[in-house]
């Protein structure tokens, strides 16, 4: 689960194959050294990897992607004993690391979002530029996308849409989706990108294809990713060593939003309290700040690899203060409401 995904161009035209972004930015925040122990919670294809164990590092990855820990085994044994990659989600990676014998981390680095083979492959339905089955799992487990538009409620489709797409024709879609389904369900990615793209429309200087911000919502919603994310910030704190450090790469508004507010939390040294209210007792900060706001890729970048435009990289340094309880609330996490199928 690594990898820019730059919003699916209007004019189809292709996308590069997977390269690491701000690969030279990770590497200055995250520092790592030799005999150090880095966790890589997004392998994908092994970028920020193979670059952590030419640091001289060792290296616990983890990706929920199956073909992702295949493709990686002959990194595994070049690595010659410094590369544990494990199956799993990023969610749970202080028990990962704790399940291999470390207690502690130097660093962690997540890449947030789905990784640029998962999209370029037709088989996995990510992507409306290749025609494939409407599946969307990471795990290739659990219920698909197909499963989410042919059976959610349409009012419950409209609000995942509007929520994890953040799609302003939210309800036009959602109504559009469940007036094909009760003709014939969808199977296909270019069958619902038609009927989004038909519901939505497009304007004649639109940059990205109407379908694009359903597609995503749907993603986020089938692998859980942004609740995923908000616990993935959470085990890395649990896990990372005094003075160990946290980078994260995001590539849209809703996971850079979530890493903003949980590093702005957990760094903050003054409640901003008011004569009119008093301050709250503030918990000792787990986190010190190593950028102030979000760095961005660089023009050269850009150019070379589309994807990395809408990158956000945000850095912090562990304190030896406790680790706190996850709020989801607090730090944004969109919730559907709970409602049963009509």
């Amino acid at each position: 689960m690594t990898g820019a995904v730059h919003p699916e161009p209007a004019n189809g035209t292709a996308c590069v194959r997977h390269v690491p972004v701000m690969l030279e930015e990770v590497l200055h925040f995250l520092a790592p050294a030799r005999g150090g122990f880095v966790i890589d919670g997004t392998f994908g294809a092994g970028g920020y990897t193979r670059a952590l164990l030419s640091a001289g590092a060792d290296v616990l990855a983890i990706d929920r992607d199956p073909d992702a820990i295949a493709r990686g085994a002959a990194l595994v044994a070049k690595a010659n004993g410094r590369l544990c990659l494990l199956h799993g989600r990023f969610s749970e990676l202080d028990a990962h690391a704790r399940g291999i014998g470390r207690s502690g981390a130097d660093g962690v680095v997540l890449d947030i979002g789905v990784s640029s083979m998962q999209i370029d492959e037709a088989e996995r339905g990510f992507s409306f530029r290749f025609d494939g089955p409407l599946d969307m799992r990471m795990e290739r487990s659990g219920p698909s996308a197909a499963d989410v538009v042919n059976e959610m409620p349409e009012r419950d489709l409209a609000r995942l849409i509007a929520l994890f797409g953040e799609e302003k024709k939210s309800g036009y879609v959602a109504r559009a989706i469940a007036t094909r389904r009760a003709e014939r369900p969808f199977e296909t990615t270019a069958d619902l990108a038609d009927v989004v793209g038909r519901a939505v429309g497009r304007r004649f200087d639109d940059t990205i294809d109407p379908a694009t911000r359903t597609f995503q919502a749907l993603r986020i919603y089938v692998n859980a990713e942004l609740d995923e994310l908000a616990e993935a910030l959470g085990a890395a704190e649990r896990i990372l060593k005094p003075g160990g450090r946290l980078v994260v790469v995001s590539f849209h508004s809703l996971e850079d939003r979530i890493v903003k507010r949980f590093l702005a939390d957990r760094s903050r040294t003054h409640p901003g309290g008011s004569r009119h209210m008093p301050e709250a007792n503030l918990p000792p900060a787990t986190f010190t700040l190593l950028a102030k706001g979000a760095e961005t890729p660089g023009e050269a970048e850009c150019a070379a690899n589309p994807r990395a435009r809408s990158a956000r990289l945000r850095a912090a340094v562990r304190t030896d203060a406790p680790a706190r309880a996850i709020d989801m609330a607090a730090l944004g996490v969109p919730q559907l409401e709970k409602r049963g199928r009509r």
